[in-house]
């Protein structure tokens, strides 16, 4: 499939053409794309004769030349399983084309299609993942599901507990750059009153927190916290916080909103605040399952639940068990993703540029001599 640069009109919409349609992704976007050209990532907007697209984030080896690229999350699912690996055929060749020696991509493609299996056959080979999880737990929101139908799909403890925390008067305040000021957050929402830069960079602490006894790890809070603020300015970002009725932040969520859906991205709460407010994360997943309803989102994505090493339905006593059953319990199903895969076009300077990156990443390391 014959492929080029986007012009300057498809650069205009960009985020039109891979952010906002169905299976749309915020790491598609042109605030991503700056985000990572801030970090040495050389991006490329890349169109299709079928009139598809793809951001493709280009890393070159140094002193031999040739690199790597990734597609983050694209390119995109839109119709068959053949047609979207026509696209990953003609987006890969054209960047092979341009000496890259090896190409990674991580689309959001439900295994069921078969989609795995034909870009297999192209050359592709399964890796890890490079984003968190593979899997996610899906809550469908078609038509006919409103909020009284939603609140019924949780399970009865989960009500109890959402119930409880607003008797409780847990606050959830909504941090969305899509509302004008002084507009209404609606109904179960608080107005913030501080900058949501400080929430955000106040949350990253928390993830931190929460990173330690999931034993997850965290890049720097300045690229973390820089992107949050660049999707959040650029709408795709929604941070809703749990407060206690005396103002104290006790959990936080953070949500992508992109491709027809509301994605968690990140979540987080205070262990030592468990006992006294046993509610609050979920009152703040059963409210962005209420936004997304009203937003017309057609699925919540509640994000995954799998380790490296363990990429499925985690089982009882497994570290991820816990928040497995904690969003199956809001009516969410689990849903078998494709996951990321690489195709390698060049092996010889592949190997040999892995090797040279890391020698400069190593010499570029504080204290390094």
């Amino acid at each position: 499939m014959p492929v080029r640069p986007a012009n300057a009109r498809e650069l205009e919409v960009w985020d039109d053409l891979v952010v906002r349609p169905g299976g749309g992704h915020v790491y598609q976007s042109m605030a991503w794309a700056r985000h990572r050209a801030a970090a040495g990532w050389r991006p490329h907007h890349l169109v299709a004769d079928d009139g598809s697209a793809v951001l493709a984030l280009e890393r070159p080896w140094p002193i031999i030349g040739g690199g790597s690229a990734y597609l983050p999350r694209g390119p995109i699912p839109a119709g068959d399983a053949a047609a979207m690996a026509a696209r990953l055929e003609g987006f890969t060749g054209w960047l092979a084309g341009r000496g890259i020696d090896v190409v990674a991509t991580d689309a959001e493609v439900p295994a069921a299609t078969g989609y795995g299996h034909r870009i297999r056959a192209a050359g592709f080979h399964a890796i890890e993942e490079i984003q968190p999880s593979r899997h996610h737990l899906s809550l469908q929101l078609g038509r006919g599901v409103d909020e009284e139908a939603a609140m019924a799909g949780l399970a009865k403890a989960t009500r109890q507990r959402v119930r409880a925390a607003e008797r409780s008067g847990i606050a959830v305040v909504r941090h969305d750059g899509t509302l004008e000021p002084d507009a209404p957050p609606g109904d179960g929402f608080a107005v913030p009153d501080e900058p949501s830069a400080d929430a955000l960079d106040r949350f990253y602490d928390l993830l931190l927190e929460t990173g330690e006894r999931r034993e997850f790890t965290f890049g720097p809070r300045a690229s973390f916290v820089g992107w949050w603020r660049a999707a959040f300015a650029a709408g795709w970002l929604v941070y809703l916080e749990a407060r206690s009725a005396d103002g104290a932040p006790l959990a936080g969520l953070v949500l992508y909103r992109h491709g027809g859906r509301l994605s968690t991205v990140h979540s987080g709460d205070h262990a030592s605040q468990r006992r006294e407010h046993p509610g609050a994360l979920h009152l703040l997943r059963w409210r962005a399952i209420q936004l997304a309803i009203r937003e017309g989102c057609a699925e919540m994505d509640l994000g995954g639940a799998d380790l490296p090493g363990a990429r499925r339905e985690p089982v009882e006593g497994e570290p991820m068990f816990g928040l497995y059953e904690h969003k199956r319990s809001f009516g969410a199903t689990w849903v078998d993703m494709t996951g990321a895969h690489e195709r390698v076009i060049r092996p010889r300077r592949y190997a040999i540029g892995r090797v040279v990156a890391r020698a400069a990443r190593l010499v570029r390391m504080p204290g390094s001599r």
